[in-house]
């Protein structure tokens, strides 16, 4: 990942780091997925803006430099397999869906990833609206979500998010690929997720029941303690431990998305990018 520092109007350096993937949670985000098509041609244009990326978020982030254009970019097995059939990182496959009682995690299609993130919105606008215009009918949009931070890293559960991302020089260690795999040291693995939630329902919970559910107080992000839970809280549930009950971390970009004026239930909700080493 190549790394750039330009001035602002101000005279400070700023830096232009196109793939970020440890920044901080942007008060603005697009969660973009695309499919290309099946011709020579559709698979050229792919490349083509895969490479233009860094220069497109120069050319769009340089209107404000103290917006913090960045754009990380997921590219899904299958399209892998078609850009590079002779190499691939060694863990990347497509999301196997996990089965559950009664929800599900589905595998969804997707060759490409374009998670946009600025401080403001309109960059992340103006970027997404250039990369699709260079693509063209090469591409179908699988999803789009634009997000948003929401006041203090909170959810639209109301509970704050993100508390047990790794922190400093673990990011590195816990988020990119080292030497177990020297040929794509520095990047990757992404999943992300997306969910709607009923606030409704919600909202009908008891400020304790909530807290139950979550498994961290609700004002002052409080974890309670686990030995404690009736039933598995979420905080629980989505801590990883491997067979010899080591823990390892994962770092989620989670960030609301909502339509209130279709009502609760309608999608507000979050998007989540979870990115491992």
């Amino acid at each position: 990942m190549d790394h750039h520092e330009e001035m602002n109007a101000a005279g400070d350096r700023v830096p232009l780091d196109a793939q970020s993937v440890d920044a901080p949670l942007s008060k603005a985000a697009v969660f973009l997925t695309l499919s290309v098509g099946e011709g020579v041609d559709d698979l050229e244009a792919a490349r083509d803006a895969l490479v233009g990326v860094e220069d497109l978020i120069k050319t769009v982030g340089f209107r404000d430099l103290s917006g913090r254009l960045s754009c990380v970019v997921g590219i899904g097995a299958a399209a892998w397999k078609r850009l590079s059939p002779s190499k691939a990182p060694a863990q990347l496959h497509p999301f196997r869906a996990v089965r559950g009682d009664p929800h599900t995690a589905p595998s969804t299609p997707g060759d490409l990833l374009f998670h946009i993130r600025a401080e403001r919105a309109d960059l992340c606008f103006e970027f997404e609206r250039i990369l699709l215009a260079s693509l063209g009918d090469h591409v179908r949009v699988v999803d789009e979500v634009s997000a948003f931070r929401y006041f203090d890293e909170r959810d639209l559960l109301g509970f704050v998010d993100g508390t047990a991302n790794p922190v400093a020089q673990d990011i590195a260690e816990a988020a990119l690929v080292g030497d177990s795999d020297p040929d794509w040291a520095g990047g990757s693995y992404v999943v992300t997720q997306k969910y709607l939630h009923d606030l409704d329902a919600w909202a009908a919970l008891t400020t304790e029941q909530q807290e139950a559910v979550i498994g961290r107080s609700k004002i002052d992000n409080i974890e309670r303690d686990s030995d404690t839970e009736a039933r598995p809280s979420h905080k629980t549930l989505t801590t990883i431990t491997d067979d010899d009950g080591v823990e390892h971390d994962i770092l989620r970009d989670n960030m609301p998305f909502g339509r209130p004026g279709q009502g609760s239930s309608a999608p507000s909700s979050s998007a989540t990018r979870e990115t491992s080493g």
